[in-house]
């Protein structure tokens, strides 16, 4: 009889399987980014002692509120979040697209129980207002967009279109 030779069956040596585990952990770890929320970028003015009360005109003020429901009304006209812009852009700009309201005063005002998310939206198109009315205006006096303009050019858009937001604080829900 012919005996079969026995052929040994290939191993792997695990020995170092637990090191390379631990050294994939640590590269995983070290090079994930982990995303962190930093909130919304807002610039709150300086603190004034000495505050003098100045009466503002009502053409000068474009006062937005939004109830607990998420209803807003602009000038006590009531319209949708997503009309806001259309509706400021027309009080910034003229028929010829230089500004008529350099000074307008966007004043947004909510209730204690409105949601964020419609909060923010409505700033959002309130910003969007401004920063269409800077790109028209720069596109006419300059040929480009906002964006692309160098530092003096922007500094002069910002000077005859300057973006006024007044957060008003929300006022106590009594119940």
């Amino acid at each position: 009889m012919i005996k079969k030779k026995k052929i040994a069956e290939a191993s792997i040596p695990t020995s170092s399987m637990a090191d390379i585990a631990f050294l994939l952990l640590l590269f995983f770890l070290v090079a994930t980014v982990i995303d962190v929320d930093t909130g919304i970028g807002l610039t709150l003015p300086e603190y004034v002692e000495d505050i003098n009360t100045v009466k503002v005109p009502k053409n000068r003020m474009a006062a937005i509120l939004i109830n607990s429901n998420g209803d807003v009304l602009l000038d006590n006209k009531s319209i949708s979040v997503v009309q806001i812009k259309d509706n400021l852009k027309r009080r910034i700009i003229t028929k010829i697209g230089l500004p008529s309201n350099k000074k307008l005063i966007v004043s947004l005002k909510t209730d204690r129980k409105t949601l964020y998310n419609i909060y923010i939206q409505a700033l959002d198109q309130i910003k969007q207002a401004y920063f269409e009315v800077r790109d028209e205006y720069s596109n006419d006096i300059f040929g480009s967009k906002y964006k692309r303009l160098v530092g003096l050019q922007q500094k002069e858009v910002q000077k005859e279109i300057p973006i006024i937001i007044s957060l008003a604080e929300p006022e106590t829900v009594k119940k």
